[in-house]
């Protein structure tokens, strides 16, 4: 209870810091969901579209997603400097797996006989794609942006290590001045963002699904 206390009291003393950490915190992470969803969407439609390329770039992939994030900080500072840029590429590279995994076996797993009606119509091959297959996959993508907006607003609190900003700044703060208050208040302020897109983004899932099954 005393942490609790204490906590509560940080939130309220330092209300205006902790604001600008959770603005600081949305935009890093804004960024790098940004760039990996586009990234990821239009990789895994690329693959999806070209299947002989799906297994090099689903293992490359795959391989750069077990790096451990302040192992791959580490190797970018050298490359990219310290700061929001080195953070963002390396959430980049984090988030880009989830969605093109998703893109991939989203396009790849529709029922054949729609696709099939569809080129009797006389669709060409890029109207299908748009018009038929990422509307159908829709809800698979979006689970694939689900876990990529989860795992980046986590991940994005280590960010602080390579001088970037967001809520790690509290949680390095209380490390490094031995305050488990000032740590626990940047880790809560990071969960209940992650849970809250997380709860967003599954009513978007869940509807878009339905929606793709009618």
């Amino acid at each position: 209870m005393d942490l609790i206390g204490e906590m509560f009291t940080l939130y309220v003393q330092r209300a205006d810091w902790f604001a600008g950490l959770v603005l600081s915190h949305i935009a890093l992470a804004l960024s790098a969901i940004a760039m990996s969803g586009t990234l990821g969407l239009l990789l895994g439609t690329w693959i999806a579209e070209h299947p002989r390329f799906a297994p090099p770039v689903m293992g490359l992939c795959n391989v750069l997603y077990t790096v451990p994030a302040i192992s791959l900080l580490g190797i970018l500072i050298p490359v990219t400097g310290i700061g929001d840029r080195t953070a963002v590429i390396a959430l980049t590279i984090y988030g880009v797996m989830p969605m093109v995994r998703n893109t991939y076996v989203g396009l790849t797993s529709l029922d054949p006989d729609i696709l099939e009606a569809a080129r009797g119509m006389g669709s060409t091959r890029m109207q299908i794609l748009l018009r038929v297959k990422l509307p159908m996959a829709a809800g698979v993508i979006l689970a694939g942006v689900r876990n990529t907006v989860v795992m980046t607003i986590s991940v994005a609190g280590i960010a602080s290590f390579v001088g970037a900003g967001g809520l790690g700044v509290a949680i390095y703060r209380g490390i490094t001045i031995y305050d488990p208050a000032m740590t626990a208040a940047g880790s809560v302020l990071i969960a209940l963002l992650a849970l809250l897109c997380d709860l967003v983004l599954g009513v978007l899932e869940r509807y878009f699904k339905k929606r793709g099954s009618q």
